[in-house]
């Protein structure tokens, strides 16, 4: 079956979470690599809470929510001149270095995102990356009004873009999307940012190192990708072998 949408995650595979990272530092002092990590493991657990417990809200109060969750956690009180500067950050996430090129190298496919983020997230982070206009759709969860991996969110994709499951190429860095979108029935790459990683010779890990252990590996859910890829400019390569069609 021809490829004829390739649709990107956009939080971790796009963009670049951890470039919060040195804002955080600079608000909160040693204890920002901390902020930085524990931000986006409860932000992904706040999504999967709310859509178990059929209490969705949007993406930018969940991201809020777990930021104060975090700033508490760690003894730094969630005071507004904090909190708002980093939600900002949040709205101008960086670009993995690969991104731009990888997406140039693509332009004459059918593009799109399905993220997690709220429409208004969603599109201050491809205006403030210059990207915008290289996408067919910016397709937000919440037109499901749920969360990945709920196969809702997946179904999004063909009512936009009128292409059936196996016509498309969904691309991931983050393994519980990997296993959503297989499971749903697209052919998936995951981009594997945490490739070669070593394991730790004991306990003694920063919270760097722990956030990559916690999602930088394959979820053993029994549906893997079907192409594994380090960086994103290596999926025109793999397009043009799989005879993708524009």
């Amino acid at each position: 079956m021809t490829i004829r949408a390739i649709v990107f995650d956009a939080y971790g595979t796009l963009y670049d979470v951890q470039s919060v990272r040195s804002l955080a530092t600079e608000l909160c002092g040693g204890k920002g690599e901390l902020v930085t990590q524990l931000w986006r493991l409860k932000q992904l657990e706040y999504s999967w809470l709310r859509s178990l417990m059929g209490d969705y809200e949007d993406f930018w109060p969940v991201t809020r929510a777990a930021l104060e969750f975090s700033l508490r956690s760690v003894g730094v009180e969630p005071d507004p001149s904090i909190c708002d500067p980093l939600m900002h950050k949040y709205l101008s996430l960086d670009l993995h270095d690969e991104a731009r090129q990888a997406l140039d190298q693509m332009s004459e496919h059918k593009l799109a995102i399905l993220s997690n983020g709220s429409p208004m997230m969603l599109d201050a982070l491809v205006v403030s990356s210059g990207v915008a206009d290289l996408f067919t759709d910016i397709i937000s969860v919440d037109r499901a009004k749920a969360f990945k991996p709920d196969p809702a969110c997946y179904a999004l994709v063909e009512v936009a873009l009128g292409v059936r499951p196996e016509e498309v190429l969904f691309v991931s860095s983050n393994g519980f999307d990997v296993a959503g979108a297989k499971r749903f029935g697209f052919r998936v790459a995951w981009i594997e940012r945490a490739q070669g990683m070593l394991a730790p010779a004991n306990s003694d890990v920063g919270p760097a190192e722990f956030y990559r252990l916690m999602r930088g590996g394959e979820e053993q859910l029994g549906h893997q990708a079907d192409h594994r890829v380090a960086r994103l400019t290596e999926l025109a390569p793999l397009l043009a072998r799989l005879g993708a069609s524009s």
